[in-house]
């Protein structure tokens, strides 16, 4: 596992370089270490303003990575007119480094802390839509359901977690959370993630799965009627083939 001073000495060691280079016209330290300097196990996230074609800067950059930090793998996540391009460095470390045209580098939230350059006017990232957290809630339920039908339960694990992840989302719009990647969920109220352990798979069989199922989608019902009534309502009524008994969630059942 990488030491706090190594990585610390890498972060900086790219930055010097990207100072160097011609095409990077500006750079910004993003992530944890933006804001609140990050903790023991965070990695680094760095932000590029490239001059000039973006293949051929990453191109000479993940040569770089390979040759002067024995970058042991890495893969290409695109984002609008940006790429994040995350690098597995030894010792466990993760260097994500976004590349973005020049005449759009610039801030997309809170996390950023300009190093050098001239960034555009910060962009506020959209926020979440409940319909969309909602909509993928029933539709992982219903997926969920269907594996289960065709014996499928290494699918049906998959989609329950998935379902179960809406949940969290949705409980972290409501509080004012972040919510991609459960990264609010820790700051949510024991009352709301307690009830969510009897939605953990123990195993893989139709009876376990469809218990699992039934929880999970309760627990959508159950958070969706904190913020509308009436559609958690009509969720329950159209997701309830997907209960242990066939029941419409309702006041006198704790079941989905």
């Amino acid at each position: 596992m990488f030491s706090v001073g190594e990585r610390d000495s890498i972060r900086e060691r790219l930055l010097g370089l990207a100072e160097g280079d011609p095409a990077v016209v500006g750079a910004a330290i993003t992530g944890s270490h933006a804001v609140s300097g990050g903790d023991r196990w965070s990695d680094i996230d760095v932000a590029f303003g490239i001059e000039g074609p973006l293949d051929s800067a990453m191109r000479r950059w993940t040569e770089l990575l390979y040759r002067d930090f024995a970058a042991v793998h890495h893969w290409d996540l695109p984002s609008g007119s940006s790429v994040y391009r995350v690098f597995l460095l030894p010792e466990m470390l993760e260097v994500d480094i976004g590349f973005t045209p020049a005449a759009e580098f610039g801030p997309h939230g809170p996390n950023w802390r300009t190093v050098f350059g001239h960034p555009a006017h910060a962009k506020e990232d959209p926020s979440p839509c409940r319909r969309t957290l909602v909509g993928l809630g029933w539709h992982h339920a219903l997926h969920a359901w269907t594996c289960i039908r065709r014996h499928r339960w290494w699918q049906a694990e998959q989609w329950i977690s998935a379902l179960r992840g809406q949940v969290l989302a949705l409980a972290c719009l409501r509080l004012g959370h972040p919510t991609s990647h459960a990264k609010g969920a820790h700051l949510l109220p024991s009352e709301v993630t307690a009830p969510l352990n009897t939605t953990l798979v123990r195993a893989l069989d139709e009876a376990e799965l469809t218990r699992a199922l039934t929880a999970a989608t309760a627990a959508l019902i159950a958070e969706l009627t904190l913020a509308d009534a009436a559609l958690a309502a009509r969720l329950a009524f159209a997701l309830s083939d997907l209960c242990v008994d066939g029941r419409p969630p309702g006041s006198n059942t704790p079941l989905c």
